[in-house]
């Protein structure tokens, strides 16, 4: 039996396939839920094919910032490895209201919040670690997250195309080295937006406002160069390639490792729906 899982729950579906995962695998976990965060779904009953309930998702919610109330009950849990996995809205510190051990933490926190989210990430799971956890990769629970290399459905890029995807590639690892965002749109090779604050859905609706009449252009997602891979990877999913279409981009590419796919099939499946391409590339293969 592998050690206790932890997952510390943010929010959309990935936290949820986490969850089944440890269910299919009948691995022993507990769930950390954050108020205002997680979806309720996260951690509800499970329910068999006949509709009945076998067992509540062991678990807790709690205040994001009561950081050693969290500790406590990962530890009475007799949880010893964890995983990080959705996004965790960054909250206003001067309402904060902080645990002892949060309180402890918080300056180290701001201080890491001014450099960029990798910087802050990192100061989290270095307290973590500090306290006996080992920290996993989401990928590392289930497999199948991991972007893999090639086409995910019939449509692949063209040469043009990989251009833009080179192109895209140079960007965003600029963007990463400044801890600003993990995604570009370019088209022609002309960049038409950058991800920072707003994420990859808002980004992708100011893209909108340069669409023409054919399709053109591809979004780009990949890791930050020096960033912890154990958390925060980009991510793409149904809703990714539904709005990437709508702003009449021909496709997607994300680093292969370097990403993660929610549900790879229902991608596979929008994508040759709607007409456009996703893949996962290695870095070699965009210049």
């Amino acid at each position: 039996m592998p050690p206790k899982l932890g997952i510390l729950a943010g929010r959309g579906e990935l936290p949820r396939r986490i969850v089944q995962a440890a269910q299919a695998a009948e691995r022993p976990f507990f769930v950390i839920a954050f108020n205002g965060e997680t979806e309720p779904d996260t951690v509800a009953p499970v329910f068999d094919h006949a509709g009945i309930d076998h067992a509540m998702v062991d678990h807790a919610w709690v205040d994001l910032p009561t950081v050693g109330r969290t500790i406590k009950l990962l530890k009475e849990a007799g949880v010893e490895e964890l995983v990080m996995i959705g996004p965790v809205g960054r909250p206003d510190f001067a309402k904060m209201k902080p645990d002892w051990h949060g309180a402890k933490l918080l300056p180290k926190i701001i201080r890491a919040a001014r450099k960029g989210d990798d910087a802050l990430m990192k100061v989290v799971v270095e307290d973590l670690e500090s306290q006996g956890f080992t920290i996993l990769g989401a990928e590392d629970v289930l497999t199948s997250l991991g972007a893999p290399v090639g086409q995910f459905g019939t449509m692949g890029p063209d040469a043009g195309d990989r251009d833009d995807i080179a192109r895209g590639m140079s960007v965003v690892a600029e963007l990463g080295r400044l801890d600003i965002g993990q995604a570009a749109v370019v088209r022609d090779g002309y960049v038409l937006a950058v991800e920072a604050a707003e994420g990859t859905d808002r980004m992708l609706e100011r893209c909108s406002q340069f669409r023409g009449a054919n399709r053109g252009g591809v979004l780009v997602k990949r890791a930050k160069p020096d960033q912890e891979r154990r958390v925060d990877l980009p991510t793409i999913g149904v809703p990714t390639v539904a709005a990437a279409a709508a702003a009449g981009l021909k496709g997607i590419a994300v680093e292969a490792g370097g990403a993660l796919v929610a549900d790879r099939a229902a991608v596979a499946v929008e994508a040759d729906r709607l007409g456009i391409f996703v893949c996962g590339i290695t870095l070699g293969e965009d210049r």
